[in-house]
């Protein structure tokens, strides 16, 4: 728990995110990122895309708080979708309402979304509305439902530490929904804080919504859950296009790959973006088996070193201290 909180500290603060904008992908984030541009994100898609691999790709963003920068990530995430279509990649659409202006102004941010759903339906594209803290989890919702009147192609996440994502869970289970444990710290009366009472919702949510939902995303890494899920689905008889499962950009990249040859719906969840230092921290933050999973793909076998991601942290905090 407390290499938890470490994590989450390090990705709420705005001073290193914006020092991590300036050093660029220099502590193994280059590993979890597909890339800082639209091209190169692109072409990573498509090596995913020659093994069988989907992806929902993620214009990374944190703390926008100004009606410009919410605007040009609107802008750019159309310039994702028009490449998506352009190129006539297995691609979709990640985002967060927060980088679009909900933090701003509700309406303002709506219009964003609207926009940018819009455009994608026009190329039957689907947009998965990620969740973030609790502050912003109604709102979120409150959007996803209004947009939902006028567009079909949109979905969202269910996080399993929240005491209130059954309740959730069942109002949408008509839309295509990605269940996920959770990433942000969130206090006691809104959430779960044992990792055993975590796993357990999580692995409930996954079922109810396999036998009741419209279309199930399995976000997760651990081999426990997705050999659960195998066998779940066998003994339900229920069929493969119903689900896939999703693991992060540069995360258990041979599990992917086999998960895939297996007949599996498998989705990659690709960030790209020079803001990428929130995103990263978070991913350690969840699991503390994420920092192992990245540190052998980080360094080759001849590094002996005991450096890790962790330490690319505090690396980036002594950089930006020098240069004051």
């Amino acid at each position: 728990m407390l290499l938890k909180d470490f994590f989450i500290g390090l990705s709420q603060n705005q001073f290193l995110n914006s020092a991590a904008k300036k050093y660029g992908l220099r502590m193994g984030a280059q590993n979890v990122v597909a890339g800082t541009n639209i091209a190169e994100t692109i072409a990573s898609i498509k090596e995913l895309n020659k093994h069988g691999i989907s992806c929902t790709v993620d214009n990374l963003g944190e703390f926008v708080f100004e009606k410009e920068e919410a605007t040009a990530a609107k802008n750019q995430i159309l310039e994702v979708i028009e490449a998506i279509h352009d190129n006539g990649v297995d691609a979709h659409v990640s985002l967060k309402p927060s980088q679009l202006g909900l933090d701003i102004d509700y309406d303002f941010c709506k219009d964003n979304l609207r926009e940018i759903v819009s455009k994608a339906h026009s190329y039957g594209i689907f947009v998965n509305f990620d969740m973030e803290d609790y502050a912003r989890l109604q709102p979120s919702y409150d959007l996803l439902d209004e947009l939902s009147k006028d567009y079909d192609n949109i979905g969202t996440v269910i996080q399993a530490y929240f005491f209130r994502a059954e309740e959730d869970l069942h109002k949408h289970k008509d839309f295509r929904l990605r269940i996920v444990k959770g990433a942000y710290k969130e206090p006691a009366e809104y959430a779960y804080q044992d990792k055993s009472d975590i796993d357990k919702n999580y692995v409930k949510l996954i079922e109810w919504h396999l036998l009741n939902g419209k279309f199930t995303s399995i976000a997760t890494h651990d081999h426990n859950v997705i050999n659960h899920v195998k066998q779940f689905v066998k003994e339900h008889n229920i069929s493969n296009d119903k689900f896939e499962f999703q693991m992060l950009y540069g995360f258990r990249r041979d599990m992917q790959l086999e998960l895939a040859r297996e007949g599996y719906n498998f989705c990659t969840y690709v960030p790209f973006g020079q803001d990428w230092y929130g995103y990263f921290m978070r991913r350690l933050a969840e699991r503390p088996q994420n920092l192992n999973l990245v540190v052998k793909q980080v360094f080759n076998k001849k590094t002996n070193t005991a450096i890790g991601l962790a330490a690319g942290a505090f690396l980036l905090g002594r950089l930006t201290k020098r240069k004051k």
